[in-house]
């Protein structure tokens, strides 16, 4: 006999935060990486623990690091991880009419709205589980990408790069497992493909981010053309 929606919602809630917190360890561990490259670039370990607390998003604090590791200018480093970061306004705007906050949570959950805790928060069929896969998702990962970005800073040169260790695949295979439940459409496997053809193309031509924001493009085409076929579609 199938449950009713009201046994299978703690069951369902259950999932989600396993899942949750298994994306947050993954992701989270890897904080490490940038802790020790952080120390090892030139920041102090003080330095290096703000980054993450305040900026919060990887691929921004990453590609800040890359910059000054290759003698680049500061300002560029800046420019080039707000370039990065201008991604998670997009996912802002996704959100908010999906998690329904008010005005006072919303701005004093914006700190979280990263990768991973948007795509936990996207699949759900209903609003509570969104906010689920949002918050613990998103909390999960602020914990611990902090608490090992400071472990990796004051490892620093001692612990060498933890990519050597794998922790980077890890983080891939973590949002690949997020990404593949979405593919059993066969429109947006094209989707996927063409946006990850158009930033492997830039990715020898373009400065570091600008591969990631073309892809977003890519997507963000693909569904204003999807959704306007539909919408004429008699």
């Amino acid at each position: 006999m199938p449950k009713s929606r009201v046994d299978a919602e703690p069951a369902d809630k259950r999932a989600v935060v396993r899942d949750s917190l298994g994306v947050g360890i993954a992701t989270g561990v890897y904080g490490a990486s940038f802790g020790a490259l952080g120390v090892t670039g030139g920041l102090t370990v003080l330095q290096t623990c703000a980054m993450s607390l305040l900026i919060f998003t990887g691929a921004t604090q990453f590609a800040f690091i890359g910059v000054l590791a290759s003698g680049g200018n500061p300002m560029s480093g800046a420019l080039t991880g707000l370039l990065l970061g201008t991604r998670n306004t997009l996912y802002g705007l996704k959100l908010a009419p999906l998690l329904k906050l008010g005005r006072l949570r919303r701005l004093a959950s914006a700190q979280l709205v990263i990768d991973e805790s948007t795509a936990m928060a996207v699949t759900r069929p209903t609003t509570e589980l969104a906010r689920t896969g949002f918050y613990w998702t998103g909390l999960s990962v602020f914990a611990l990408w902090n608490l090992f970005t400071f472990l990796g800073a004051i490892g620093g040169s001692t612990l060498g790069d933890p990519r050597d260790y794998g922790l980077d695949a890890a983080v891939g295979a973590a949002f690949l497992a997020l990404l593949w439940p979405r593919l059993r459409d066969h429109r947006n496997v094209g989707v996927g493909l063409a946006a990850a053809a158009v930033a492997l193309a830039l990715v020898p031509v373009t400065a570091a981010g600008v591969p990631v924001l073309a892809a977003g493009g890519v997507a963000l085409l693909a569904g204003a053309l999807l959704r306007g076929r539909l919408e004429t579609a008699p």
